[in-house]
């Protein structure tokens, strides 16, 4: 398993973008699936994620209401849909897959597999 994620790229403040996360060969539907971003010279930080079992989601509070994870499974495709997007949001952000699917969290070491990151800008 090998997500790939996408959809990143510059947009004014107040704009929005969708990334997703996909993987060709396996379906991502059964794993817990974690976004994450990292701004310049910060740590790694979780901002979203969604369970492998019952689509559950969490949110870290500074994107609460402005972001929304989702699944389409037929897709293989996990989103994470940016709106309102404001220069802060700017990093590179990263989904990766956690086998253990009956729950997600923001911490990393849930996750052992992870995309390549694409990178967000928020700036006008």
């Amino acid at each position: 398993l090998r997500p790939v994620t996408s959809g990143g790229g510059l947009v004014q403040p107040g704009g929005s973008l969708r990334l997703s996360c996909a993987d060709s060969g396996f379906s991502l539907g059964n794993y817990a699936i974690g976004w994450f971003r990292q701004a310049p010279g910060k740590e790694r930080e979780g901002i979203s994620c969604i369970d492998g079992s019952r689509g559950r989601t969490w949110y870290t509070d500074s994107v609460k209401g402005r972001f929304t994870i989702s699944r389409e499974n037929a897709k293989r495709t996990v989103y994470l849909q940016m709106n309102s997007l404001k220069p802060a949001d700017t990093g590179v952000y990263y989904c990766a897959a956690a086998d253990a699917s009956a729950y997600c969290s923001g911490s990393a070491q849930q996750y052992g597999y992870w995309g390549q990151g694409t990178q967000v800008t928020v700036s006008s």
